[in-house]
């Protein structure tokens, strides 16, 4: 019994650190750039997006694809410093422990 009592702190312990990191992934803001910096997207650690923002002399193309692609390749950047910020961060909450494939905690 007395291991039980142990866990059962232990899982309080890991939900409130898991609390704090979420509220922490939600203010972390990561950028992505694409087109040499015309293009930058923000997003926040649960890849909501921040901000946008466009240079304006690539509005003077007629390709709407163009800047299209930029976007997409600016956001795909940001997602994955999001990414690799979040694994950081799981990383020091389950002490290096690495999750089974698909168990993508806090989400």
């Amino acid at each position: 019994m007395k291991n039980l009592g142990k866990m059962m702190k232990q899982a309080q312990e890991m939900q409130s650190k898991m609390t704090a990191m979420q509220a922490e992934l939600e203010k972390s803001e990561h950028s992505g750039t694409s087109g040499g910096g015309m293009v930058s997207v923000t997003l926040n650690g649960k890849f909501e997006m921040r901000a946008l923002k466009i240079d304006p002399s690539i509005f003077n193309s007629d390709d709407a694809e163009i800047v299209q692609d930029l976007i997409v390749a600016a956001f795909n950047d940001a997602k994955r410093k999001v990414d690799d910020f979040n694994k950081t961060e799981m990383s020091k909450l389950t002490g290096g422990l690495e999750l089974p494939e698909g168990m993508n905690l806090p989400f």
